[in-house]
């Protein structure tokens, strides 16, 4: 493939989140674990803006976190240096894929400042991101509901098994707590070694559900199937890793219990992503989340937590260029 040319351009890079809806498979006994099921959502965002500069500088959200990012990527020598200016970020170890999405935008932007033809596995080698899931890589790329097929014995990502476009009309709500932070890096290692096994049966169960009802469910737009799989699924895999979240599916007890109150005002496919505190559930139209949200603002409030209305997002991140120098 003939490489871009290299640019002196200021490029604005946007990265959406993702939600981490379940796993498919935590025992592992044919060849591959895990298994994520996703999607890339529309907001919360990371949105940042590079330059080639003198030296290395990143000001704004998660500027420590991007100046790291840039001596990884710059540390061989091969590349110039970079100015990183971070309008705004997801919100780090939410359970909404934050790292992932910053590392990605940070290599992808030097990758086209520099004229490179990096692959998203590449970037996230680079950034150290993938581990387990495939889900934040494809978000990235394509955005859409992904299911991914588990980590193998190879060091690459999973593979991705499905991509499809999310519904234009449903809406997911979220359901964020400040005060709270999921489990992350050697902590979150450690919590899967010490994990108990997962019966094979229920990892049966889950790809049934999937390929069954989830998948059919968002294809025909019928969000009463769709929702009650993952409703099932977060139960399953909730239970367990509660033990490594106090005993409960949650991190955040006060998202567990707002997103049960929305269950009862007809909410649907009712989680947490990944390790949360972050919380969701599904609606099958812009009214239903206007009315959802009016209706909770206020016991939300009172509990320090914050509703967020969003869109799955059925594109990946976007560079633009912003001016020639």
């Amino acid at each position: 493939m003939k490489p871009l040319p290299a640019t002196s351009a200021a490029l604005r890079v946007t990265a959406p989140a993702r939600l981490h809806l379940g796993f498919l498979d935590l025992n592992g006994s044919l060849g591959r674990r895990y298994g994520s099921i996703g999607m890339a959502i529309d907001r919360p965002s990371t949105q940042l803006t590079i330059s080639r500069a003198d030296e290395n500088s990143a000001i704004g959200a998660e500027n420590r976190r991007v100046l790291k990012l840039l001596r990884k990527f710059t540390d061989d020598g091969r590349t110039g240096s970079y100015a990183v200016d971070v309008a705004h970020a997801i919100p780090a170890h939410a359970g909404l894929g934050s790292g992932t999405q910053l590392a990605l935008a940070v290599g992808a932007a030097i990758a086209r400042l520099e004229g490179q033809h990096l692959s998203a596995a590449d970037l996230a080698a680079l950034g150290e991101r993938g581990a387990r899931s495939g889900i934040g890589l494809e978000a990235f790329i394509s955005g859409g509901f992904i299911v991914d097929g588990g980590k193998g014995t190879s060091d690459h990502p999973p593979p991705v098994t499905l991509r499809t476009d999310f519904p234009v009309n449903w809406r997911v709500m979220l359901i964020l707590d400040p005060s709270f932070t999921g489990v992350s890096g050697e902590a979150e290692t450690t919590a899967f070694a010490d994990l108990p096994p997962f019966p094979d049966s229920q990892a049966a169960h889950i790809c049934r559900l999937v390929l069954m009802k989830l998948v059919p469910g968002l294809k025909d737009e019928d969000i009463a199937a769709f929702g009650s799989a993952i409703t099932e699924i977060q139960e399953i895999v909730g239970a367990h890793f509660a033990s490594k979240q106090g005993g409960t599916p949650w991190t955040s007890r006060s998202v567990g219990e707002l997103a049960s109150r929305m269950r009862d005002l007809g909410a649907t496919g009712i989680g947490q992503s990944s390790w949360g505190p972050t919380g969701f559930a599904f609606v099958d139209s812009p009214k239903a989340a206007e009315r959802l949200y009016h209706s909770l603002y206020e016991d939300a409030k009172r509990d320090g937590l914050e509703i967020l209305i969003a869109h799955g997002r059925n594109t990946g991140a976007s560079i633009e260029t912003l001016r020639n120098s």
